[in-house]
Order: structure tokens, then C-alpha cells, then sequence
């Protein structure tokens, strides 16, 4: 009867290369998985095009349980709000609901854009919740434009009131050049209706 040799070679072989092949495959993934997070120069780092080039921002006072919406619309863009919360240019990364619900005791909300395309924007305020009866809800909105890394100007800034339930005001109407720079005199807070875009 032959004995079995659990040690032969050939099949220590085999698996020795086998683990050594597993080991150089997870090896190329893990690298392949982090080449997009290595930052070659600092050129990329301050491109034109980086998240967050245009900053739209809302806040009213914390201690009302009331849900104003945060709209805003890019050149040649549709709006961007709680019912379309993604666009080609801008993003509302916070949808905020008042008091209810809520993690924080800030009532706030906040758009950003990638890239600085040309062009008007608009900015519109929402009151989408009811109002307790000869309330009035002083909502406070600033713009800011961010072209480089570190540096974030405020251009707008401006305080809306809102005394009834489905009220949609302008706060701004303006232009961006191709520099990311506040056209002159383009400023104004002209009624553009954002939401009924949408329908």
C-alpha cells in the first residue's frame, strides 16, 4: 500500500503560489483604490473646477419649528431645491426642516456648486411650512465665491421675510463672469419663480 506524503513538494508549490498570487492581486487593488485619492501637484488642488466654488447659504432663527427651503438656479440650469436636490452645476447638501427632526439646533441650509459657470444666478427663499397666526420669519441668505483652495469671499449678502405658508422670494439675481468675479450693477432681487420650473 502507498503511503500519501501530505508535504509533497509539487503541492506545497502550488499552493505557495497561490497565496503569493492572492497577496500581489490584493496588493494591485488596494493601489488601484487609492490612486484616485493621491494629489500630484498643487495646481489640481486649486483648480477652477473643485466643489464648492459657489456657496449659497440660508439660515433663520433656531428656535422656530418652521421649514423654509434653500433654491437655487444655475446659467441655463434647472433649479435646485429639496424636490431636486442635484443638478449638473449646483448640489443642496442640506435640507433642513426646522426644529423636527433635526440633529443640531441650527436651522440651516446649503448649496454648492462645482465650477463657476457664467452667467445669472438665482437665489429664492421658500416658505413651505405653515405659519403660527402674525409670525413673521426673518431668513438671512450669503453668497460666497470660492476660486482657489483657501480663498472664500463673501459677494451677498441679504435678509428675506416670510409671513405665509408656500411664499417664494428672490433674494438674488446676479451675474458671474468668467472669471468668477460679480458682474456690476447686475444685481437685483427681481421675482424669478424657481419651484413651478420644475412642474
Amino acid at each position: 500500500m502507498e503511503q500519501l506524503d501530505y508535504f509533497d513538494d509539487d503541492t506545497t508549490g502550488t499552493v505557495f503560489r497561490d497565496v503569493l498570487l492572492l497577496a500581489l492581486l490584493g496588493f494591485i487593488a488596494i493601489v488601484v483604490m487609492l490612486l484616485p485619492h493621491i494629489s500630484t501637484t498643487k495646481e489640481q488642488t486649486e483648480d477652477h473646477r473643485a466643489p464648492g466654488n459657489v456657496i449659497v447659504e440660508m439660515h433663520w432663527p433656531n428656535d422656530l419649528s418652521v421649514d423654509v427651503d434653500l433654491w437655487v438656479k444655475a446659467p441655463n440650469q434647472l433649479p435646485v431645491g429639496f424636490w431636486n436636490q442635484g443638478g449638473h452645476v449646483f448640489n443642496l447638501l442640506r435640507d433642513d426642516l426646522g426644529i423636527e427632526g433635526d440633529a443640531t439646533n441650527e436651522n440651516y441650509e446649503v448649496s454648492y456648486s462645482r465650477g463657476i459657470p457664467p452667467g445669472e444666478y438665482v437665489v429664492n427663499v421658500h416658505m413651505y411650512g405653515n405659519l403660527p397666526a402674525g409670525v413673521t420669519i426673518p431668513v438671512n441668505i450669503v453668497v460666497s465665491v470660492k476660486k482657489k483652495l483657501e480663498d472664500t469671499r463673501q459677494i451677498l449678502n441679504s435678509t428675506v421675510e416670510l409671513f405665509r405658508r408656500n411664499q417664494e422670494e428672490t433674494a438674488f439675481r446676479f451675474r458671474l463672469d468668467h472669471e468668477g468675479e460679480l458682474v456690476p450693477d447686475s444685481v437685483s432681487t427681481l421675482r424669478h419663480p424657481l419651484i413651478t420650473e420644475l412642474q
